[in-house]
């Protein structure tokens, strides 16, 4: 169903309770589509949360890779005295 805003101002309470049930509601605004109303997704409960942080987080753990230290990784950019290698 598409509805000018204008229109819509007047019926928010009703587009809302059909977007939820499925209604697609487009807004318009000039006679363009502007804004669709869709439903928000219900929030995952405590135990479907934590066990998608545990497997993000056995995912990010096999992910990890040593590699050289970053501590030192731009020395090349400077001579003995510490200073800005002008050469380079």
């Amino acid at each position: 169903m598409q509805i000018s805003v204008t229109e819509a101002k007047g019926q928010l309470t009703e587009l809302m309770r059909r977007a939820e049930r499925g209604d697609e509601i487009i807004l318009t605004r000039h006679g363009h589509a502007a804004v669709r109303l869709v439903p928000v997704k219900p929030v995952a409960d405590a135990k479907s949360r934590k066990l998608l942080l545990d497997a993000v987080r056995a995912s990010a753990a096999e992910k990890v890779a040593g590699g050289p230290s970053a501590a030192r990784s731009q020395d090349f950019l400077y001579d003995e005295n510490g200073l800005p290698d002008d050469r380079r």
